[in-house]
């Protein structure tokens, strides 16, 4: 567990420090609130889209992957497909969702 008793934060001399030098970077800009408007949700976006065709078949994972999922309760099995749906769009196999 975090000791939190043992972070040190910045000073605002330091802070402000900081600040300056990430902003002197041209690449390393922060978004405009235009961009930040365009932001999505993500795992909306890995939910297979409605009336999507399921398939059941059965497969064997370990059991600690298993408990992790139904720890997030009762849609643990989405979460699952979330997480294949994900890895599949990285790779180009799945489509983006728009």
């Amino acid at each position: 567990m975090l000791d939190k008793s043992k972070i040190i934060l910045s000073t605002p001399e330091e802070s402000a420090a900081i600040t300056a030098a990430a902003l002197s970077d041209p690449d390393a800009q922060p978004l405009t609130e235009e961009e930040l408007a365009q932001f999505r949700p993500w795992r909306a976006r890995l939910l297979a889209p409605p009336g999507s065709p399921m398939v059941t078949l059965t497969m064997e994972f370990d059991a600690a992957t298993i408990d992790a999922f139904k720890r997030q309760g009762d849609d643990w099995q989405q979460g699952i497909n979330a997480v294949l749906r994900e890895w599949a769009i990285r790779r180009g196999y799945v489509p983006f969702p728009a």
